[in-house]
């Protein structure tokens, strides 16, 4: 099973989707639907911009568990 920790990375950071959203060009949709774990996949754009905003690696984002 992949894990998404995009909720855990912004709690921990205190930072709002909407400034995700704002400084990523992101769709609040899409970012909304990552945080609380409602999408089944993620284009690699998205993780791209994503990584470079929250200056992390897309193994800090996706993790994978047995």
């Amino acid at each position: 099973m992949v894990v998404n920790n995009l909720s855990r990375i912004l709690g921990d950071r205190l930072i709002k989707i909407s400034e995700v959203a704002r400084a990523t060009g992101i769709s609040r949709t899409t970012l909304t639907a990552l945080y609380y774990k409602r999408c089944s996949g993620v284009s690699f754009e998205t993780l791209d911009k994503l990584c470079k905003y929250l200056d992390c690696n897309v193994s800090d984002l996706l993790e994978y568990k047995e």
